[in-house]
């Protein structure tokens, strides 16, 4: 690891530590490697909408093709789940048994707080039971889902019906919905009946842990905390605390990591990328200054919590993107925050012509528009 005279080999400046996890998180290189092998180092993607996790994994990954995630949904090889934060997640269906009994407690506890008005006098576990002998007959659409539930629950809301169900029973978001080109209401199974197999018994906090270094670190306890929605985690560390190794960043803060993780050092080059809209890259920590300024976050800030794609000019963030498709021409909006250099700008624009070729399909006419700030 690169240091400086006047800094100590265990400390860590913004720019080391931001190399550090644009390492972990395949961004300073693209990757040859399966896209399920990619999921799981990741620890997913996050998906509450259908389609960023196909862009996730082509900033990082050599070659990739819609078509290889969409036959790992299809396949059942992977799946869209409620997972950290209570956030949709796509994982693998093995991960999806290890992962979903670790955020069990977070889902409860997220259901109780949100709709603690809308669920007075109700019990949520017979709603449960109501939902899961719903979904062991069939899948269902969330609609029809909740106009079941509905006919023993009339004078509760249908939102918070159904997310009793989505916090209190294992349920995947099924194809079509998430698969590249195609479209889909949110239709639920049970976990286990559409993988074929039970989801693990107990969570295993150890290796969650353990895993969110591998691909966020190096952190804090309360990074850890911010990533999963879980709590009192600083019991877990403290267990594998020989197993790690112990850092500061510049505030004097203590950063968790694994011996041998990667720490390329502050003088790493970091190419422009272009993050999938709701990257985990930019929402897994309590500080994200790592990557995304405290300014910038407030600009891609919107009322109902949308998170653009956003673009990392050497390794932070500096301006959002999104793609404007119709049936006859794809287009790709960029806006920058702050004025870049002429070889940053030719970076811009041709990793945005490989986007661009990539969300139209190889259709033309294409077309990539960059504002400056």
């Amino acid at each position: 690891m690169a240091t400086t005279p006047s800094q100590p080999a265990d400390v860590l400046d913004r720019r080391a530590l931001n190399r550090a996890f644009l390492a972990r998180q395949l961004l300073l290189n693209r990757r040859t490697m399966p896209a399920d092998a990619a999921l799981e180092h990741l620890v997913g993607l996050q998906a509450q909408a259908p389609f960023p996790p196909y862009y996730g994994l082509w900033t990082r990954l050599e070659n990739f093709l819609p078509g290889e995630l969409a036959g790992l949904l299809t396949g059942r090889q992977a799946v869209r789940v409620p997972l950290m934060r209570g956030t949709v997640h796509l994982v693998t269906s093995s991960d999806c048994r290890k992962l979903r009994p670790c955020v069990q407690p977070f889902l409860e506890r997220s259901l109780i707080t949100t709709f603690a008005k809308d669920l007075s006098g109700l019990d949520p576990a017979k709603v449960a039971a109501a939902g899961r002998e719903l979904l062991e007959e069939a899948p269902h659409t969330v609609g029809d889902l909740t106009a079941a539930l509905r006919t023993a629950w009339p004078d509760h809301p249908a939102n918070a019906l159904s997310n009793v169900v989505r916090c209190l029973l294992p349920v995947v978001q099924i194809p079509p919905r998430g698969v590249w080109g195609q479209g889909g209401q949110p239709t639920y199974a049970l976990a286990e009946d559409w993988i074929g197999s039970p989801l693990d018994t107990e969570a295993d906090l150890d290796d969650l842990v353990l895993r969110y270094l591998a691909a966020f670190g190096p952190a804090t306890v309360k990074d850890i905390q911010a990533w999963s929605g879980l709590t009192r985690l600083r019991a877990v560390t403290e267990r594998l605390r020989p197993r790690l190794v112990s850092l500061r960043d510049e505030e004097g803060r203590e950063l968790l990591d694994l011996p041998d993780a990667p720490r390329p050092g502050a003088d790493a080059p970091a190419p422009v990328r272009y993050l999938a809209p709701y990257d985990n890259a930019i929402l897994s920590h309590a500080d994200r200054t790592r990557i995304i300024s405290d300014e910038h976050r407030k600009a891609i800030a919107t009322k109902n919590a949308v998170i653009p794609g956003t673009i990392l000019l050497d390794g932070f963030v500096a301006g959002a993107w999104r793609v404007d498709r119709t049936r006859t021409a794809t287009a790709v909006d960029v806006q920058l925050f702050s004025p870049v250099s002429k070889r940053q700008r030719a970076e811009l624009v041709e990793e945005g012509e490989r986007l661009l070729l990539f969300a139209s399909d190889g259709a033309a006419p294409r077309e990539l528009r960059i504002a400056d700030a």
